[in-house]
C-alpha cells in the first residue's frame, strides 16, 4: 500500500499531524508522499527544505524532497492562504498529476480545502495503473468553516465537495462529524489527533521551572518548588515600584511586610496556540481585565504568533506588565510547568494539542466549552466555561487561583485523563485501518 498525503497551508497542529502519520506509515513498510505548499514543507519535513531546491520557492513547486531518515517524499503544491479560483485550479491540476505519477493506492487529505481539491484532482485523475480505478480519498476535517461572510460561504461549497465526494471523512470532534454528515457525508467518523512529545507524568526539571519563571519576571518556582527573592522596591516584572501595588504591596498576597528581599509569588496564567481569531484572546485579555483588582495580580503569558499578534499587543497595552508575549516557543512543557493554570479560550476547537499537553502535565485547566474540548477534559479535569464570554472565564481562572484544593483536584484528575489519551501509535495504526477498510469496499472503476 502506497498513502499520498495532502495538506494545505497550516502554521502548526495539522502539519505536525501528517508528519506524523507519514512518518509512522513509513515506519511499518507503508510508502507515503505528501504534497503541501512549500512553506508547509519546510516547517514540517526535517531536511527537505536543502534538498528540494529551487523548486521550493516556485510558484509550481517543481521540487521534491525526503525527510532525512524518514523515508517520505514531500512535493510542493501551493495552495496559497485563502481560496482563489485560479490558483486552486492550477493547484488542482498538479495535484492530479503527482496522485498519478505517484501510484498511491489511497489519498489521505486534511482539511476542507485540501480536501475539496484533492476531489477535484481525482474526479478528473486518470488510472493510477493499468486495471486500477482512481484512488479513493478520505479527508480529515480539522477546523469548522467560518461561521459568515464571503470566505464562509467557499467554505461551506468546500465542505460539499468533500462530504459528496470523499470516500470516508474523519472528523476531529462530534459536532463537526454531525456538520458533515449533514452536508451529506455518507461514511463519517472520528480522528484521532493526539499531541506529540513526552508520555504523561515526564517531568520537568525544578530549575527549567525557575529559569522560565525568572524570564516572565513571576518570580517563585510555581508549584515545584519555594520562593525566588527580588531586592526591596522591584515588583515581579523588575519594574521599580510598578508592580508593588499590583503584587499585593507590602504585607499583601505573596509578600512579607518588613522582608527588606521580599518573597515574589506571582501567579502565572499561561495560554498557547496560534494567534488567530479562533483562538478566542481577546475574550481572554479581556477577562484579564477584570482580575487587574486581585492581588497577587496574575500574570497572563501567552505564546504563540500569528496573524492577530499587532492586533492582540495593541488590545493588551492597557494591562501593561500583566501580559507577555512570548512569541513561537519550543519549551512547552517548561512553560506547562510553570504555570499555576492553563487556559484555553478557544470559540471553536477539535482535539486541540494544548489540552492535551497540559493533562500530560497535569496542570489546572480553565477551557472554553466547546468543540472536542469537553471530550478531552470530561468535565472533572478542567474547569469549562461558555465560549466568548470573558466574565465566566475571569471567575474560573480566579477560582482555580483562589481555591489551592480545587488546583490539586484538577491537575490529579487531569493526570488521570492524560492516561486514556491515544498516543501517536494509536493515531497511525487507526489511520492504517481505515484506509484497509476504505480498500476493501472499493470496486474497480469501469
Amino acid at each position: 500500500m502506497k498513502v499520498a498525503f495532502v495538506l494545505g497551508t497550516t502554521a502548526g497542529g495539522t502539519g505536525r499531524h501528517v508528519r506524523m502519520l507519514a512518518d509512522g506509515c513509513a515506519a511499518r513498510g507503508v510508502a507515503a508522499v505528501v504534497f503541501a505548499p512549500g512553506q508547509a514543507v519546510r516547517d514540517f519535513a526535517p531536511g527537505a527544505a536543502a534538498g528540494a531546491g529551487a523548486g521550493m520557492a516556485g510558484g509550481t513547486g517543481a521540487g521534491a524532497a525526503a525527510g532525512a531518515g524518514t523515508g517520505v517524499t514531500w512535493e510542493c503544491v501551493e495552495f496559497g492562504d485563502r481560496p482563489r479560483v485560479l490558483r486552486d485550479g492550477r493547484a488542482a491540476a498538479r495535484l492530479r498529476h503527482l496522485i498519478a505519477r505517484s501510484g498511491a493506492d489511497i489519498v489521505h487529505a486534511h482539511g476542507l480545502r485540501a480536501g475539496a481539491l484533492a476531489a477535484i484532482a481525482l474526479a478528473f485523475a486518470p488510472r493510477a495503473r493499468p486495471g486500477r480505478g482512481r484512488p479513493p480519498l478520505v479527508v480529515t476535517a480539522h477546523n469548522a468553516p467560518p461561521a459568515s461572510g464571503v470566505t464562509g460561504t467557499v467554505y461551506r461549497v468546500l465542505e460539499l465537495i468533500v462530504a459528496r465526494n470523499a470516500d470516508k471523512v474523519l472528523c476531529v470532534s462530534a459536532d463537526l462529524e454531525a456538520r458533515m454528515r449533514r452536508a451529506g457525508a455518507g461514511h463519517a467518523g472520528r480522528a484521532l489527533v493526539p499531541a506529540p512529545g513526552p508520555s504523561p507524568g515526564a517531568g520537568v526539571s525544578a530549575e527549567a521551572v525557575a529559569a522560565v519563571r525568572a524570564e516572565l519576571g513571576a518570580g517563585g518556582m510555581g508549584r515545584t518548588g519555594g520562593a525566588v527573592s527580588v531586592p526591596a522596591g522591584r515588583g515581579a516584572a523588575g519594574e521599580r515600584g510598578k508592580d508593588d501595588g499590583e503584587a499585593g504591596g507590602a504585607g499583601g498576597p505573596g509578600r512579607p511586610a518588613g522582608n527588606p528581599a521580599r518573597a515574589v509569588r506571582r501567579p502565572v496564567v499561561l495560554a498557547a496556540g496560534r494567534l488567530a481569531p479562533q483562538k478566542g484572546f481577546t475574550v481572554l485579555l479581556e477577562a484579564a481585565a477584570r482580575w487587574r483588582a486581585d492581588g497577587p495580580v496574575p500574570l497572563l503569558v501567552i505564546a504563540g504568533d500569528g496573524p492577530l499578534a499587532g492586533p492582540l499587543a495593541a488590545a493588551a497595552a492597557p494591562l501593561g506588565g500583566a501580559v507577555r508575549f512570548l512569541g513561537r516557543r519550543d519549551d512547552v512543557p517548561v512553560l506547562l510547568a510553570a504555570a499555576d493554570v492553563v487556559v484555553v479560550p478557544s470559540l471553536w476547537e477539535g482535539q486541540p494539542l494544548i489540552v492535551q499537553e497540559a493533562l500530560r502535565a497535569g496542570r489546572p485547566l480553565v477551557a472554553s466549552r466547546a468543540g472536542g474540548i469537553p471530550d478531552l477534559t470530561g468535565e472533572d479535569a478542567a474547569v469549562l466555561v461558555p465560549p466568548g464570554d470573558p466574565e465566566r472565564l475571569a471567575e474560573a481562572v480566579r477560582s482555580v487561583l483562589a481555591d489551592p484544593a480545587l488546583a490539586a483536584r484538577l491537575g490529579r484528575a487531569a493526570r488521570e485523563r492524560a492516561r486514556r489519551l491515544p498516543s501517536e501509535e494509536d493515531a497511525v495504526d487507526a489511520a492504517l485501518a481505515c484506509y484497509r477498510r476504505v480498500l476493501a469496499g472499493r470496486c474497480p472503476a469501469g
